[in-house]
């Protein structure tokens, strides 16, 4: 009885340290603050290149988030309570550019069926701000 207490005495000492240590997990809204850290929106803009766009990232229930070299473009779609980074989101393209009022199908990636769409708004540019001095 005494051994297993000293054991389970151990294995509470190891494990506090990593859960005092964790780091609390950050909403999909501060995600987005994270990311935009240091930067200034600009002027919205309708389409976005997609051979310039070399990441996409979904935020649950917030964003999609582009990336195109320096420049991170933010889509707060007409549905965004929709989105789930567990979907595979799939556009038609007619073109080289993704714009406003395309839409996006949502499959699921586990179960496999086809399970509803967002719709595009406009593109928020964010880019660095300058250094001072």
């Amino acid at each position: 009885m005494k051994k297993a207490f000293l054991i389970l005495a151990a294995a509470s000492a190891l494990i506090a340290p990593a859960a005092i240590s964790a780091k609390p997990k950050l909403t999909p809204e501060q995600r987005l603050d994270k990311m935009l850290e240091g930067r200034v929106a600009g002027k919205p803009v309708s389409c976005i290149s997609l051979s310039d766009s070399r990441d996409m990232q979904v935020l649950d229930k917030t964003a999609i988030v582009y990336s195109s070299g320096s420049v991170i473009y933010v889509n707060r779609t007409s549905q965004p309570k929709n989105l789930d980074s567990d979907d595979v989101l799939v556009v038609k393209v007619h073109g080289n550019q993704l714009c406003r009022m395309d839409t996006l199908q949502q499959h699921d990636r586990s179960g496999g069926w086809w399970h509803g769409f967002v719709g595009l708004e406009d593109f928020v540019p964010y880019r660095r701000l300058p250094k001072a001095g």
